[in-house]
């Protein structure tokens, strides 16, 4: 009877494990903050202009080519949401035009789709 709770310990194990393995947001090599979005890891770059960066990374944080991806960014400032795309700008960034400046550490949603098709979200 011994071998029913170490049975029920191992097989619990990678349940509770898994939501250790996510990644916490932080500070991308960039300069802005990295979270996770699917297969991928999302850093948005925002300077207080209304030029905005998304650089897109793998799970290894390998960077991903932006060629074929696109994104829709949705973003908090000054209590209203400012929506643009973002596009791909060379390396694996996309850069759009905020109507309004960004300032640093800004709240909001990046909508990602990449080249197959297949969407993910990015929440700041």
């Amino acid at each position: 009877m011994i071998f029913r709770p170490l049975a029920s310990a191992l097989i619990a194990l990678p349940l509770v494990a898994t939501p250790l393995l996510a990644h916490e947001p932080g500070t991308g090599p960039n300069g802005g903050v990295r979270v996770d979005a699917g297969h991928y890891h999302a850093e948005l770059v925002a300077d207080g202009t209304t030029a905005v960066s998304l650089y897109i990374s793998d799970g290894s944080d390998k960077p991903v080519p932006a060629d074929g991806f696109k994104a829709n960014a949705i973003l908090l400032v000054d209590g209203k949401a400012q929506r643009f795309p973002l596009t791909p700008a060379g390396g694996s960034r996309l850069a759009g035009t905020a109507p309004v400046t960004v300032p640093k550490g800004v709240k909001g949603a990046v909508q990602l789709t990449a080249p197959d098709g297949s969407t993910t979200q990015a929440k700041y």
